[in-house]
C-alpha cells in the first residue's frame, strides 16, 4: 500500500486530500496542531495515523515523519505540505507577529518537513513532494503581501529541489490555486483581488489536483480557469502591463 503524509490535515484542503487519498486506497498520515480535529478525522478514516505538532518545531517534525515512514519499512511515497496561515490586510495594519507567523509556518515549517522527510523519500522509488503554493506566487499581491512573499519562497524552493532531487528520483512540484473556500478565507475582511476574481474553488478541487500531481511530471499546477488564463498572459504580457493588471484588481 502506498502512503502519503499530509501537513495541515485537520481542516480545509489537507482534510479533503486525506479523505480523497484514503478512498483511493492509500495509507494516510495526518499532521496538524489541532489534536482534537486530527483525532476526529482519524476515526472518520478508520484509524488513520496522526500526530499533533507545530511544523515550526523541527525535532517534533523529525520524530513524527520518522514514526510514520517506519510503518512502511522506512518508505514514504508522497509528502503533501499543506500547513499554512493567511493574514489579510494592508501590510502596516497587520502586526509584526502576524508577518513573522506567516513566514514561520508557510516557509520554515514547510522546509522543516521536507528536510525531515528526505531520507525516506530518497529510499522510495519515484517519491513525490507536493507543496502548496498559490496564485499569489506569480505577482506580489496587495493586502496579502507577506502571504504572497511566502508563496514566492515556496515556489522557488519547489523549482530548486525539483532539479536538485532528480538525482534521487524524487519529483518535487507545487499546486498553485486561485482562491479557495477554506477556514482561512472565510473572514470578514477579504482582499480586493479576492473579491474581484472570486473565491470559487473548494477544498475538494485541490485534493483532486493533488491526486493528479502524484502521477504527472509538471513542476507547477495552476488551478482554476481564471488563474490559468492569467498564467498564460503572464508569459507573454510585458511586466508594466502585469503590474497595471494587479493594480486594477487590488484597488480598494
Amino acid at each position: 500500500m502506498k502512503n502519503i503524509l499530509i501537513t495541515g490535515a485537520a481542516s480545509g484542503i489537507g482534510k479533503a486530500t486525506a479523505i480523497f487519498f484514503k478512498r483511493k486506497g492509500w495509507q494516510v498520515g495526518l499532521l496538524d496542531k489541532d489534536a482534537q480535529a486530527l483525532e476526529a478525522l482519524s476515526v472518520q478514516l478508520s484509524g488513520a495515523w496522526f500526530k499533533a505538532l507545530d511544523v515550526t518545531d523541527y525535532e517534533a517534525v523529525q520524530d513524527a515523519v520518522s514514526d510514520f515512514a517506519l510503518l512502511n519499512q522506512g518508505r514514504l511515497n508522497a509528502l503533501f505540505n499543506c500547513a499554512g496561515v493567511l493574514h489579510m490586510g494592508c501590510f502596516e495594519k497587520l502586526t509584526p507577529q502576524q508577518h513573522q507567523q506567516t513566514f514561520a509556518i508557510n516557509v520554515e515549517g514547510l522546509s522543516n518537513v521536507i528536510y525531515a522527510a528526505f531520507p525516506f523519500l530518497r529510499d522510495t522509488p519515484r517519491a513525490r513532494v507536493i507543496n502548496m503554493s498559490s496564485a499569489a506566487a506569480v505577482y506580489g499581491t496587495p493586502h496579502l503581501a507577506s502571504y504572497s512573499a511566502s508563496k514566492f519562497a515556496v515556489r522557488g524552493l519547489t523549482e530548486a529541489l525539483n532539479l536538485e532531487w532528480r538525482a534521487y528520483d524524487i519529483w518535487v512540484c507545487d499546486l498553485m490555486p486561485a482562491f479557495v473556500k477554506t477556514p482561512s478565507t472565510n473572514k470578514e475582511l477579504i482582499a480586493p483581488v479576492m473579491q474581484r476574481l472570486g473565491i470559487d474553488l473548494i477544498a475538494e478541487d485541490i485534493a483532486l489536483a493533488a491526486w493528479h500531481a502524484i502521477s504527472d511530471y509538471k513542476v507547477h499546477h495552476p488551478i482554476g480557469l481564471p488563474f490559468k488564463a492569467l498564467m498564460l498572459l503572464n508569459n507573454v504580457v510585458p511586466s508594466k502591463i502585469r503590474r497595471r493588471m494587479m493594480d486594477l484588481l487590488s484597488r480598494e
